[in-house]
């Protein structure tokens, strides 16, 4: 297995596929009292291409998040363009398009793991498609849980139906902000691993915001590693390790030094 330690550029994506998502100087300040401001995000210039999975690191107030956010049309930047599928991210979410999984999974504590899932459909005004949602349930790992409530499931399973839910749609884009922040470190890397065999199968244009540097490398095409706010793009790191479906990847030595590498520019970076 080849290890690839070249630096991508910041702005072409590593495909030669359609560009999926767009940031072209990309700025955000938020206001404080008195007439202050402050600076989360500064010309951020980045793009992704199609069926790509994208993973973004950067130390604790970076602006990892404002930058999910700004894609999912949540934020508005103060300044730049973005772009999802040759659209504004607001009409891709209108449209549905758009798949989001956060660190809180958000399920409905009233509803079960089937009608949790299937709410998007209810959300859209479509008619429910009952195989895919089955399917769904089994790509996920829940099969037999699909009448549990989430209080009866672990943290894990919450997590799957989660992305379940945000997988429903058949989304063009999905966005996950630390969707495993929240568990253990046994069970995140099982839900890495799972993660890692549901995107392979689906292909799914996919940003993903995490502070873990094991996860981004082992999910992701690109790495792009964030400096102290005001966030700008440090580095952007090309993964191309052909065993990367296999827990034999963790124990490599071109994994570790991928990951000692960006793990000594997180812990030296500095805000610009």
């Amino acid at each position: 297995m080849s290890s690839v330690l070249q630096q991508a550029s910041v702005t072409a994506p590593s495909t030669g596929s359609t560009r999926e998502i767009a940031l072209t100087g990309v700025a955000k300040t938020y206001p404080l009292k008195r007439g202050a401001s402050v600076t989360a995000l500064a010309g951020i210039d980045l793009e992704i291409a199609d069926g790509e999975f994208v993973a973004l690191l950067g130390p604790s107030g970076c602006g990892k998040s404002t930058v999910l956010r700004i894609v999912a049309g949540l934020e508005q930047p103060s300044t730049g363009t973005v772009s999802v599928g040759g659209a504004s991210p607001q009409a891709l979410s209108k449209a549905h398009r758009l798949g989001v999984a956060f660190q809180e999974h958000s399920l409905l504590p009233w509803l079960t793991v089937r009608q949790n899932i299937t709410l998007p459909y209810k959300v859209a005004g479509r008619p429910v498609d009952t195989a895919h949602v089955r399917e769904l349930i089994d790509l996920v790992g829940l099969g037999g849980f699909e009448d549990a409530r989430p209080k009866h499931l672990s943290g894990g399973m919450r997590q799957r139906a989660s992305i379940a839910r945000a997988l429903v749609l058949d989304p063009d884009v999905l966005l996950l902000d630390e969707p495993f922040g929240a568990l253990d470190a046994v069970t995140r890397r099982r839900m890495n691993k799972e993660l890692a065999r549901i995107w392979a199968e689906l292909r799914i244009t996919t940003l993903l915001v995490t502070h873990d540097v094991d996860e981004a490398v082992l999910l992701a095409d690109r790495v792009v590693v964030m400096t102290g706010r005001p966030g700008r793009i440090r580095h952007i790191e090309g993964i191309d390790l052909p065993l990367r479906e296999h827990t034999e990847l963790t124990r490599s030595p071109e994994f570790h030094e991928i990951v000692d590498r960006l793990t000594g520019m997180l812990e030296t970076t500095k805000a610009a």
